[in-house]
């Protein structure tokens, strides 16, 4: 059987696209770093490391060869973003489809995982997959809608959905890739800061009040950044921030959830098996944020937790206390 479709990445997401890519028998290559995890699901059909709930379909198969990848028609990079660019570097991939499944802004450069990719692989030709996902949901096949941005345009949406749709699994056209990606990273960081909400007890009205508030600063980044504002608020921007706000699935809630409780990012990152992107986004969004004069306060709090700059309670207290204004998100 041909491989139509490769997942670069056995964490939890990258595992649960995988099963949800097999759901209809089609053969999907699983790209997965540890040589133990690649045994385990090529002979338990399980990754009891990433997403343990879930019985891996038969047509997965898993491979430590990040080469064995390098022609696969239709390939998702789920890797960490931290880590994409050298992953796909590594891979060789000269063209083809390349789904960017990760959601952050590289440490350092600034950069958007768009742009790392096509530095990575000129001639590849991308697309962003984002939206209100849990892994553990879509493995189980629970029903799922996402954004599919194609930089490609149509022609690309209609070689690219077939690949990716399922019955329970239902993306949406845009072609609108740097708002798919603003969207998924800034809501990263903002799902941290209603995790301290959670963790201090402060309440469902400042929960409400964080997610709205939080919204109008991803939509300022957004739109100052040449997103389109229905990509913004919709499944990529506003839905996905909707759901992660909201659960403690969420690992970016759980961490500022700790973070409010009175733990350290220190030890909480140090301790942690899968990674909260919006741990490592948040101080490159805030300083993208200040270069551009784009007010971001509740992005800045976070980044104040983050380096243990001051405790949960305090940082609150001046969010508080900041002087009062119209309620405009855009200024």
């Amino acid at each position: 059987m041909t491989v139509e479709v490769g997942v670069v990445g056995a964490g939890a997401w990258g595992t649960a696209l995988a099963q949800m890519l097999a759901s209809d028998g089609r053969e999907v290559l699983l790209w997965a770093r540890e040589p133990e995890l690649v045994a385990q699901i090529n002979d338990e059909r399980r990754n009891g490391l990433f997403l343990p709930s879930a019985e891996l379909h038969p047509s997965i198969r898993a491979t430590g060869d990040l080469t064995a990848l390098a022609d696969v028609p239709v390939l998702l990079l789920v890797t960490p973003a931290q880590h994409l660019g050298a992953v796909l570097s590594g891979m060789g991939r000269s063209d083809g489809d390349i789904v960017l499944c990760s959601k952050g802004i590289e440490a350092g450069s600034g950069r958007l995982m768009a742009d790392v990719a096509r530095a990575a692989a000129p001639r590849g030709s991308l697309a962003v997959l984002s939206g209100p996902t849990f892994a553990h949901e879509v493995a189980a096949g629970l029903p799922t809608a996402v954004t599919l941005a194609c930089a490609g345009g149509e022609a690309q949406w209609q070689r690219l959905s077939p690949a990716i749709a399922r019955p329970t699994f239902r993306p949406y056209y845009s072609d609108d890739v740097t708002g798919a990606e603003i969207g998924g990273a800034v809501k990263n960081v903002l799902a941290i800061a209603c995790g301290v909400v959670e963790g201090l007890r402060l309440g469902q009205n400042a929960r409400a009040a964080l997610i709205s508030r939080g919204f109008a600063e991803m939509q300022r980044f957004g739109l100052a950044m040449g997103a389109q504002a229905e990509t913004l608020s919709g499944l990529s921007g506003l839905g996905d921030l909707v759901l992660t706000c909201s659960s403690t699935s969420s690992r970016n809630f759980s961490l500022g959830k700790a973070l409010g409780e009175g733990a350290s990012a220190a030890a909480i990152l140090a301790d942690r098996a899968t990674v909260a992107e919006g741990a490592f986004t948040a101080p490159v969004l805030a300083d993208l944020a200040r270069a551009k004069d784009i007010s971001m306060p509740i992005v800045e709090a976070v980044t104040l937790l983050l380096e243990g700059a001051a405790p949960a309670h305090e940082v609150v207290a001046r969010l508080l206390s900041r002087p009062l204004r119209a309620e405009n998100p855009l200024g």
